[in-house]
């Protein structure tokens, strides 16, 4: 790969706490330190994305509420304000995260753009696959936007399985783990504890957006069952409202344990304030909120689901039940609160792995790549 070569990259996402929109942005952010220009397209601003940064150009999508249409398209937008940034930046590359509106859009775009060089880029970060890709209302759209990619990613080992097994993608699928860069906490520890009212409770954590497979009545129902549930705190940064899960806490006795923060920033002042992350996903591509609080010393307790146990070392820097082992789960949580030297000592190992394997000088080289090698083929 020539380092000296600046490329315009455009990248497509969405704007949310989720996964794909964290590294998405990141991702920008990386490449414009690096002196490329990065074009960022989205419905709204991506939540860490700095549009102020020298080399980041935001391009917001509106999306007309037109009468004749009972559900506004997105798709159609998205592909003309890429084609014109196409043409007006010529740029050398769309990176897609999801397939479906993303890469469709970016597909429509490279057909209706008046350059010819544009190539896409697609990674997906599990939805696609595990969700949409069983649902025979997107199966042979996103399967006909991959293979209309001229490179495809996944963020783990598990998903790419899952994707080849699913889609006939017609080409390899390249694996490109999530990176993370965390943020210097902007209080104390015993300074957000005491906003939050920990004392001195055994303090979990959780984030996630609240989407249905991140089971978060498993989540509740892990903690209830926990012999020391009077020793320990709850601490959950939803992305979304959790005012559906409310009765959930009540219904369990759980409103003294259980502490909410709705889009709560920055994510390392809450997880600086824990003592261990909890998360019980149904299906769960990576998990960047693990790696988050990987990078802050903080082991995790998880089910064995998708790419997670790609992320943690099992019993070195975090522990893993069966899905749906609520009662092991419990378990494993208590046998941490009665012993928090042990949390201590894997989240050591934890933030070790986080910088050996997972950092942004580690993965964003692997994207530089990946592009470099997808310009160089032959449309």
């Amino acid at each position: 790969m020539d380092s000296s070569r600046k490329l315009k990259i455009g990248i497509a996402c969405y704007p949310l706490v989720g996964g794909s929109g964290i590294l998405a942005s990141a991702l920008a952010m990386e490449l414009a330190a690096l002196g490329h220009q990065v074009h960022v397209f989205s419905y709204a601003k991506p939540v860490r994305l700095d549009v102020e940064m020298p080399g980041i150009h935001f391009h917001p999508v509106s999306v007309s509420k037109y009468k004749l249409f009972e559900y506004a398209d997105y798709t159609l937008p998205l592909a003309v304000k890429i084609a014109e940034v196409a043409d007006q930046e010529n740029l050398d590359i769309i990176h897609a995260h999801y397939a479906v509106p993303h890469a469709t859009a970016a597909y429509i775009a490279k057909r209706m753009a008046k350059q010819d060089k544009l190539r896409i880029v697609t990674t997906l970060h599990g939805t696609d696959t595990t969700l949409l890709g069983r649902d025979s209302n997107y199966r042979r759209a996103i399967e006909y936007s991959l293979q209309h990619s001229d490179h495809v990613t996944t963020v783990s080992d598990s998903l790419r399985r899952d994707t080849e097994e699913i889609f006939d993608v017609g080409k390899s699928v390249e694996v490109i783990h999530n990176f993370y860069t965390p943020g210097i906490p902007t209080v104390s520890r015993e300074e957000m504890r005491e906003e939050l009212g920990l004392g001195d409770q055994f303090t979990l954590f959780h984030a996630s957006n609240l989407r249905t497979v991140k089971r978060v009545d498993l989540l509740l129902e892990s903690v209830a069952k926990c012999r020391n549930r009077d020793r320990i705190k709850l601490v959950i940064v939803a992305g979304n409202s959790f005012e559906e899960h409310q009765k959930k806490v009540e219904t369990l006795g759980l409103e003294d344990n259980v502490v909410v923060r709705e889009n709560g920033y920055p994510i390392e002042n809450y997880i600086e304030a824990s003592d261990l992350g909890v998360y019980t996903s149904q299906t769960e591509s990576f998990c960047l909120s693990l790696l988050e609080g990987m990078f802050l010393s903080k082991a995790s307790i998880a089910f064995r689901v998708g790419g997670i146990p790609e992320v943690m070392e099992e019993g070195v820097s975090g522990l893993l039940c069966e899905f749906g082992d609520c009662e092991a789960m419990a378990e494993k949580i208590d046998a941490l609160v009665e012993d928090p030297q042990r949390a201590v000592r894997m989240g050591a190992a934890a933030r070790e792995r986080a910088y050996a394997r997972f950092t942004a000088g580690r993965i964003v080289p692997k994207y530089l790549e990946c592009y470099e090698q997808t310009l160089a083929v032959e449309a």
